[in-house]
């Protein structure tokens, strides 16, 4: 009975919070306190308020949220043990077992290291590679750009 009338009373006050509003020009503001004041009084309306308190105050109702909580709490440890394990005895021994199992053709994965049988082509004069410069050009070329920046 306290809760319906608390409900009923936060649902008034903002009624009136979105008729001051709405005197003020602000008809969008207004409307939505308006819908959110009427939450509270459909709440109340549909019984919904009635079953909260009943169940709020319960000792049968939060007996039965232990119970679900024990039972959530116990399939997640089972979840991450399994999880750690790497599955069932029964799943670990059909992987072991398909682990010691050969392959149909092992050959048929592994690359072919051979000889190829298309001619390659002779490497153009663009393509092969430049003589490598001395090591002191490499650098004179850095010192250029250091000493361009004053370092």
């Amino acid at each position: 009975m306290i809760a319906e009338t608390v409900c009923s009373a936060v649902s008034v006050a903002g009624l009136g919070i979105a008729a001051v509003t709405a005197y003020r020009k602000r008809f969008l503001a207004a409307a939505r306190l308006a819908a959110y004041s009427l939450v509270p009084l459909g709440l109340v309306m549909t019984g919904a308020v009635e079953w909260v308190v009943d169940t709020a105050f319960s000792p049968t109702a939060w007996a039965g949220f232990g119970v679900l909580g024990a039972a959530w709490l116990i399939f997640m440890v089972t979840r991450a043990v399994e999880r750690r394990t790497g599955g069932t005895r029964k799943e670990r021994r059909a992987a072991k077992a398909a682990a010691r199992r050969e392959a149909v053709a092992p050959a048929a994965s592994a690359p072919s290291l051979g000889q190829s049988t298309r001619a390659t082509p002779a490497p153009t004069p663009a393509a092969q590679p430049k003589p490598k410069a001395a090591a002191s050009e490499d650098f004179s070329d850095i010192e250029a750009i250091l000493k361009k920046h004053g370092i």
